[in-house]
């Protein structure tokens, strides 16, 4: 195949020669074989190819005698939210989450929302396609269109409590939180982008681009809002400004949720990814909680919490992972918890960036950089040599997703990307001297490494 299939999901530009209309009816031939259920769920996006794709791959299904019930336009926690709550064997959500609108993709889950990985069924699901070689047709296969966004909004406004006076803004980002965020925040948020759009007009729907931030800043600074939360394409992410507009980042807000999430308690385990600031997990032990860092990546993650029965779990790229929610990634539901860390903030007479200062304010970063690097393994060692030799023997090293190495001032994790083409490089330190002379390190050694062109993001 061209490299959709990947690590967590399938996805890339739809409507070539690998990753059209028929690549999604032979997925829904081989689906049901490969899961071994027959009970589906499905939804998509907004984006203008899913609703074909969507048409062919139930075909594929019905032709191998699957019981289908069609969402229809949703987010993709709310198809995650009908698999584990509902007798199903299978979901499938129709999405290229924040990528450019000439793509699309499927995010495919087993009975419970549990996650189908390259390493758990994408493989096998990839090489069936690639032979050409159809099952045999099954009869019995039926489709029901059914509403499936009342029960969703239903079950978060459960978990919903008092914003207490917050004056906020939600940008939308023409993605799929259109369709429950008027209902589910009120009329006290200002809405930006709420209109599902696949062609994404106001901005991309990646909010970890600050770029993609700026029109929710000055809508947040322009009217003196107390914060202001940005969602993803298909709004299984979420990300926040501050009362500034400034961007916060998203694992910073990890304790601040654990903090405010009812069901989590002093000695519980958080689950962070690899990439977490040292920042977030010294706060989280010092109230008590118990950080445990794990692989990037929403079928890695969904996986480990469930192992840990971990009530919380939360990732650099504003995936945060509820217990209470299937073990599932939700943004509505992080939305819902990060306004109640706001909320306590503004009872204790403290902005939101006053609230975050303890966590925001500890270390310097660099943020995650991207580096167009065709050799990533090697550059890895590379990296990490360079970096021994200027501080020394680190404390710790983690090698469960590229590398992470910590020092007393400082840490490193140089990560190949498991589903695009660059190394992500991410350092923390003491201060901003040592940041530089680190970044500095790092920059000389990779040098040879480099592309022509480094990614924006």
């Amino acid at each position: 195949m061209s490299g959709i299939f990947k690590a967590y999901d399938i996805r890339g530009p739809f409507g070539g020669k690998e990753w059209n209309s028929d690549t999604a009816y032979a997925i829904g031939r081989h689906l049901p074989d490969v899961l071994q259920t027959k009970r589906f769920v499905l939804g998509r996006d907004c984006r203008a190819s899913s609703e074909s794709i969507r048409d062919a791959l139930v075909q594929g299904l019905l032709a191998s005698g699957a019981v289908v019930d069609d969402l229809g336009l949703a987010t993709t926690p709310m198809v995650y939210y009908h698999t584990f709550t509902g007798d199903y064997g299978a979901s499938v959500q129709i999405t290229a989450s924040h990528n450019p609108p000439g793509d699309n993709g499927l995010k495919i889950s087993r009975a419970l929302a549990v996650p189908v990985g390259y390493d758990s069924g994408l493989a096998e699901l990839e090489a069936r396609v690639a032979s050409h070689r159809l099952p045999a047709e099954c009869a019995g296969g039926a489709l029901r269109r059914i509403d499936g966004l009342a029960p969703f909004v239903n079950w978060l406004k459960g978990r919903r409590r008092d914003f207490g006076g917050l004056r906020f803004a939600v940008d939308c980002s023409d993605g799929m939180a259109s369709i429950l965020a008027r209902e589910l925040f009120g009329d006290r948020a200002i809405l930006l982008g709420d209109r599902p759009d696949g062609a994404f007009p106001h901005h991309p729907p990646n909010p970890l681009v600050r770029a993609n931030c700026k029109a929710l800043g000055d809508c947040v600074r322009s009217n003196g809002l107390d914060l202001g939360l940005v969602f993803d394409g298909d709004a299984d992410r979420v990300v926040a400004v501050d009362e500034k507009g400034d961007f916060v980042q998203p694992d910073y807000l990890i304790p601040f949720l654990a903090d405010a999430l009812p069901e989590a308690k002093k000695g519980d385990t958080v689950l962070c990814d690899i990439r977490t600031s040292r920042a977030a997990t010294e706060r989280l032990e010092e109230h008590g909680f118990v950080p445990s860092l794990w692989k990037v990546g929403h079928a890695y993650a969904k996986r480990r919490l469930r192992e840990l029965d971990a009530p919380l779990g939360g990732e650099l790229a504003g995936h945060y992972y509820f217990k209470s929610f299937g073990f599932c990634d939700s943004g509505e539901l992080a939305a819902l918890t990060i306004l109640e860390s706001a909320r306590r903030a503004k009872e204790s007479g403290l902005t939101f960036s006053q609230w975050l200062e303890p966590v925001r304010g500890r270390y310097a970063t660099s943020g995650e950089r991207n580096l167009a690097i065709a050799n990533k393994q090697s550059a890895q060692v590379v990296a990490e040599t360079a970096l021994v030799r200027m501080l020394g023997i680190p404390s710790s090293r983690l090698y469960f997703d590229g590398v992470r190495l910590d020092w007393p001032d400082g840490w490193v994790s140089v990560r190949p990307s498991n589903t695009e083409p660059w190394l992500r490089v991410i350092l923390e330190a003491k201060d901003e001297s040592l940041l530089q002379q680190m970044q500095a390190c790092v920059d000389s050694a990779l040098e040879d490494y480099l592309e022509p062109h480094e990614p924006k993001a």
